[in-house]
């Protein structure tokens, strides 16, 4: 019988006193809308995900330090989406 990874949350001491992501994420999207002036958005998906694809990208490459095929494995995509990302945001040329 094959064993099943885990799905339990890793949990640093770093993290165990913050504040979850999503937590975070709403406080930033209720200040953004606040500061709209009445105005609507456009391209708010495109607009979040660049916001928080391009430090996500950066840190798990400096984690890896520059290793590319570790980072696409921590992130859980293959390695050419990976290269297209990094692309997209200038991580690398």
């Amino acid at each position: 019988m094959a064993r099943q990874k885990s799905k339990k949350k890793r949990e640093t001491p770093a993290l165990r006193n913050s504040k979850p992501l999503r937590e975070h994420t709403e406080e930033c999207l209720e200040q953004y809308f606040s500061t709209l002036n009445g105005d609507r958005p456009g391209d708010l998906y495109e607009f979040v995900l660049s916001e928080v694809e391009k430090p996500l990208f950066k840190a798990v490459m400096d984690f890896t330090q520059g290793n590319q095929s570790q980072a696409a494995d921590i992130l859980g995509i293959n390695r050419g989406t990976l290269r297209k990302k990094l692309k997209t945001y200038s991580i690398i040329q």
